[in-house]
């Protein structure tokens, strides 16, 4: 096989492999958070990246040492796909769930939870505002006392404090989900190669372009995802919210969807699990 076509098809494909429904569901879940399409595209090339580190040293394993991974282990690779879709969905129905709690529905005195009777008093309105890269919306007046809670209250600033490395923990996420993801993937990748390539050199640089086209294919269609949530945050807060709802309950439910078929249909959790990598 010369080297054009390995270029061209590894690339290709790569790309194509980002349109999986379920890398597409986890990132949408992801960057339903995020209020700028930058963010989204780096959020996008951090799990291309997760996803490219585990095809290459798994595909490149099972290539150069003609590694045969079971049923059993293949299933459960993908069973950690699924595992990592319900998390997330259930991640982003609690945000969606304390939005609805500090905004919608106001505590016995009358008052919104975080957020003081002084900017209550005033003329109040919804209004959207950041600490860092937190975005969210409350009830806000004008007064003295208009913001209710201070930038160091906020669920972000929680996580910074716990966490100690903000930087550190936001690429991780993505990066994890990405090797997971990859994990459930880089058999199939693998054998496409086998059944196609000789030389194991070129098997090397197939998983490579592979991963370089899933990594522009991420960015791209984080990217494209992004849009809408970014355009509707501050300008439609309540439609942002209703986006994010969606994004979640079609992440835990396309989850719990691949768990019942992994685990029972293709018999994970049966004496007689049949996988077939793709």
């Amino acid at each position: 096989m010369s080297s054009l076509p390995v270029i061209v098809i590894g690339f290709l494909l790569g790309m194509l492999h980002a349109t999986d429904a379920d890398h597409v569901i986890a990132v949408s879940t992801i960057v339903s958070r995020q209020g700028n399409v930058r963010s989204a595209a780096a959020i996008g090339v951090l799990w291309g990246i997760g996803h490219t580190l585990t095809v290459f040293v798994v595909g490149g394993a099972i290539i150069l040492f003609s590694l045969v991974i079971p049923p059993r282990l293949g299933l459960a690779m993908e069973f950690g796909v699924a595992l990592m879709l319900i998390l997330l969905g259930l991640f982003t129905l609690r945000g969606v769930s304390m939005w609805v709690r500090q905004n919608l529905f106001p505590a016995p005195d009358g008052s919104f939870p975080g957020h003081s009777h002084a900017a209550l008093a005033t003329v109040a309105h919804l209004h959207t505002h950041a600490h860092g890269d937190y975005v969210h919306i409350h009830v806000h007046g004008h007064g003295t006392d208009d913001h209710g809670h201070t930038p160091e209250s906020t669920p972000q600033a929680w996580l910074d404090r716990k966490l100690s490395n903000l930087s550190a923990y936001q690429r991780m996420r993505p990066l994890i989900i990405g090797v997971v993801h990859g994990m459930a993937g880089s058999a199939a990748v693998a054998l496409l190669i086998l059944a196609q390539i000789r030389e194991p050199l070129w098997g090397v640089v197939y998983l490579l372009l592979f991963g370089l086209g899933t990594i522009a294919g991420m960015m791209l269609i984080t990217s494209v995802i992004a849009l809408p949530f970014a355009y509707s945050v501050r300008r439609f807060p309540h439609l942002n919210i209703w986006m994010r709802l969606s994004a979640g309950l079609l992440s835990l439910g396309f989850g719990l969807y691949l768990a019942y078929h992994i685990g029972f249909v293709n018999g994970l959790f049966t004496p007689n699990p049949h996988w077939t990598p793709g």
